[in-house]
């Protein structure tokens, strides 16, 4: 609209999308939106392809790149089967086969486990040290992207620039400004300017008060109380494709007021489980039972009211072309009437986001909308895949308040995540997946994150059930 934007020296009004597309590679904050072949080989070598690369040289390059982010192996496999953290690896992948002059990456580690967050920013780091590359770089996780900065630019909820330059000069002339302003910081650098951890700050309550009823005083979210049993997985085996299974043998059983993390590597099976718990998805073999009946026979609304499931990508979950229309739809007059007070605290009041389309959101006011689609009908299990995806320090605070509320009701909470801080703040006990086993089972305290670098576990020769109730 205004302003003046160059690449390599020339006006990038003047470039048309070949020149651009043969200098800058993209990772979108949506990867599925980015892949276009069938297969996993395929999609790497269709940008080599419309770039004239030489088949050889593209046979040589397409393997050693899907090696480089964890997906050698799984050249044939089919693009949209993967995982959303291998789907990322590869929509990488395809950004980092023709080796660009300028890499943008839209919050690349939101959908890794930490053995590929660790690995990303490893490949960075290299690929920084060579000087052969320009990275811009968006992401929340900012204990690991800081380091790797020359540049840091920090931009307030409303899009103007709050400051720029090396990481030294920004944490000292505008820290406290960026984090009144929602922006993730450092945790060092945190509790610098607040003297304390500021998420567990957020949900722990008014000092003195050891936070909300139930709460364990270190500020995590939800109650100790429980109560009946609300759904239970007996020996449920799944498989997308003949041969390849990706839930084996499950069982486990959840109760009112619980607080769950499923964690594990990229396509380890967390949101088929979480999917299959609500009867989104049929197992082959085995059941599931919600409230005692199987979800998969329930009707619509009845289903709606036992059970929301947030998807990992939020655009597949939206119906309407507004805001207001998505929040509302097939809701009673009372729930009706709750949505301005929730979108107010989701950040998204009605005044200015209800007119919206839910397709031009960003991808945190989408993933805070298919919340509220979920949350506003009150179930009594919430399964939520990624729900801190692209959040800012606020909406990940306001998250952990309404979530604490709905805990209090006696709702179930099973979360498929990868970031270890939701796990710390929420979980009491996380279910540890792995290659569609259930690799460990327990109490928050006895977790011990994938360590940075380390090898993901191996199977388990037969599946460990540790059933609950």
């Amino acid at each position: 609209m205004s302003g003046q934007l160059s690449l390599d020296g020339r006006e990038i009004r003047e470039l048309g999308p070949v020149a651009i597309a043969a200098r800058v590679g993209l990772v979108l904050q949506d990867p599925s939106a980015q892949l276009v072949m069938e297969r996993v080989e395929d999609d790497v070598a269709f940008g080599l392809e419309n770039r004239a690369w030489a088949p050889a040289a593209m046979r040589d390059r397409v393997p050693d790149v899907l090696a480089g982010v964890g997906l050698g192996g799984l050249e044939r496999r089919r693009s949209r089967r993967l995982s959303g953290g291998q789907q990322q690896r590869l929509a990488l992948a395809g950004a980092l086969a023709p080796r660009p002059g300028l890499l943008i990456l839209d919050e690349p580690t939101a959908n890794l486990d930490p053995v590929g967050t660790a690995a990303l920013m490893s490949a960075l780091t290299e690929l920084h040290r060579s000087r052969t590359t320009t990275i811009v770089l968006i992401e929340h996780r900012v204990d690991q992207a800081w380091p790797l900065a020359d540049m840091i630019l920090a931009l307030d909820a409303d899009g103007r620039q709050l400051d720029a330059g090396s990481p030294a000069e920004v944490a000292a002339r505008s820290g406290a400004r960026m984090a009144a302003a929602g922006t993730w910081l450092p945790t060092a650098l945190e509790r610098e300017l607040t003297g304390s951890n500021p998420w567990r700050a957020s949900v722990a309550g008014p000092a003195g008060t050891g936070g909300s009823a139930g709460s364990d005083g270190t500020g995590r979210t939800g109650t100790s109380t429980r109560g009946a049993e609300v759904v239970r997985a007996t020996e449920v085996r799944f498989a997308f494709e003949l041969g390849r299974p990706v839930i084996r043998d499950i069982s486990l059983s959840a109760v009112e007021g619980e607080r769950i993390a499923l964690v594990g590597a990229n396509g380890s099976g967390k949101s088929t489980l979480g999917r299959l718990l609500v009867g989104l998805l049929r197992p082959d073999r085995g059941t599931v039972a919600l409230e005692g009946t199987d979800p998969a026979r329930l009707g619509a609304a009845d289903l709606a009211r036992r059970a929301g499931y947030v998807f990992q990508d939020p655009e597949r979950q939206f119906l309407a072309e507004r805001v207001a229309d998505e929040v509302t739809l097939g809701l009673t007059p009372a729930e009706v009437a709750r949505v301005p007070e929730l979108m107010s605290r989701l950040a998204m009041p009605l005044d200015r986001f209800g007119e919206r389309s839910p397709y031009r959101l960003s991808g945190g006011e989408q993933r805070r909308l298919s919340l509220a689609c979920i949350l506003i009908r009150r179930p009594r299990v919430l399964v939520l895949d990624e729900p801190t995806f692209g959040q800012d320090r606020n909406g990940y605070a306001s998250l952990l308040e309404i979530l604490r509320e709905h805990l209090e009701e006696g709702a179930c909470l099973i979360a498929a995540t990868h970031d270890e801080r939701f796990v710390r703040d929420v979980a009491e006990r996380v279910i540890e997946l792995d290659d569609g086993w259930v690799f460990s089972d327990g109490p928050v305290n006895q977790w011990a994150p994938a360590v940075s670098g380390a090898p993901a576990p191996a199977a388990p020769a037969v599946p460990v059930e540790r059933p609950r109730s």
